[in-house]
């Protein structure tokens, strides 16, 4: 007999999938938008730099509370909450900047709003997935629900494009309203489907007994360091393609973001179908060392095809690096509950802000080199997280 929804696992796990498509909208919806903001509004480089910063920086501040309050208010209440602050961010980002006298405050009111969302949704949607029955290895599914992050990428960016088109980039604020019709449905599931504890409060490791071990410091630095080396440049790819190669909008954000969204993509799904037969320590190590090399083709090739070809690269190294953490932390810390996903949420997003903010500060101070010099500074992200790895190994024995 076939299950309601209300029993079936299988739709919290279609929801999950959902909730990453939209935390995808919100982090890469607006950097599409910004030589549109610069032009329409005459917003400067930095400022645009630092609406980034607010986004991650909001999400921030939602994973501090979320660690505190998830559990007592309840995953159902928060993960529904997560999506009425997305759908409300992205209308607002729509509709704010010609509302307000300020268009840039209005702008950074919809980014912080829809950043709650994006931040409860970082938070909750792991650990609902890793307490879900399920017939499949762990890491590999972590793997494949973040995969749903990178398809979610690429869906902003291609049916974005094809908005903008067919309406003119003159009424690019219909998009983001169009994109909120997502969360508005995701929230209808997500009120019926099951939803598990991942560890009973009684049963969960103490925040205090947590911090004190160095193995959870380690695994908040290989967060940090995976935001960053992942946002750095996912957040500037589409600048970067369309200053590199002089092409038009659409073009550069068909070769920047998408590219790189698609490589990361297929990088999950592969860990995600085959990560059973593949040792999780080797395969994030090797991701790294490819992202180092990527960072470096994209810095110092001349040629802007080869550079182009260095931020895809980029995305496929970077794809296990955040879920393959999550994996990791759970084998070192498993009673670490939703209390140790609200920190490593903290501190990845701590390293989303960090990577796009060190570049387009650096950039802002060496306008001759520009984006280059930004990511050439980035590069230190990934080269960190390699010797963090082989930390982790050390306290694991």
């Amino acid at each position: 007999m076939r299950k309601r929804i209300g029993e079936n696992y299988n739709y919290t796990i279609y929801a999950c999938y959902i909730g990453y498509v939209v935390q995808a909208v919100i982090n890469n919806l607006a950097p599409l938008l910004f030589l549109t903001f610069q032009r329409e509004f005459g917003i400067s480089l930095e400022r645009i730099g630092l609406l980034i910063t607010i986004n991650f920086g909001v999400q921030i501040l939602t994973d501090m509370a979320a660690a505190k309050y998830a559990d007592k208010i309840g995953y159902r209440t928060c993960v529904v909450l997560a999506h009425v602050c997305s759908a409300a961010g992205l209308i607002s980002l729509g509709t704010l900047p010609f509302i307000l006298d300020n268009p840039y405050m209005g702008l950074a009111a919809g980014m912080a709003l829809g950043a709650v969302g994006g931040g409860l949704i970082e938070v909750l949607i792991s650990p609902i997935v890793e307490a879900a029955p399920s017939s499949r290895a762990k890491d590999a599914a972590m793997s494949l629900l973040h995969s749903f992050y990178c398809w979610g990428y690429v869906a902003v960016v291609l049916l974005s494009t094809l908005g903008f088109a067919l309406l003119g980039m003159g009424r690019w604020y219909l998009i983001p309203v169009l994109w909120s019709v997502i969360p508005i449905l995701n929230i209808l599931l997500f009120a019926r489907v099951p939803i598990r504890r991942l560890v009973e409060e009684e049963e969960r490791t103490p925040a205090s007994e947590l911090m004190s071990t160095g193995i959870f410091w380690v695994f908040l630095g290989l967060m940090i360091c995976a935001g960053a080396s992942e946002q750095a440049m996912s957040q500037w790819a589409s600048m970067f393609a369309e200053e590199g190669l002089k092409v038009s909008k659409s073009v550069g954000d068909l070769l920047g973001p998408c590219l790189f969204a698609v490589l990361m993509g297929c990088s999950r799904t592969f860990y995600g179908k085959a990560g059973e037969k593949i040792n999780l320590v080797k395969f994030m190590t090797f991701s790294a060392v490819l992202c180092t090399f990527s960072y470096l083709l994209a810095v110092f090739m001349r040629n802007p095809l080869l550079a182009l070809a260095g931020c895809g690269l980029a995305g496929l190294s970077v794809g296990i690096m955040w879920p393959g953490t999550f994996s990791l932390a759970v084998k070192f810390c498993p009673r670490g509950g939703t209390l140790m996903f609200a920190f490593f949420a903290l501190a990845g997003d701590v390293g989303c802000a960090a990577g796009p903010g060190v570049v387009s500060v650096v950039a802002e101070n060496l306008p001759q080199y520009g984006l280059k010099a930004g990511l050439a500074a980035a590069i230190l992200f990934p080269v960190i997280m390699i010797l963090l790895i082989r930390a982790a190994v050390r306290f694991g024995r």
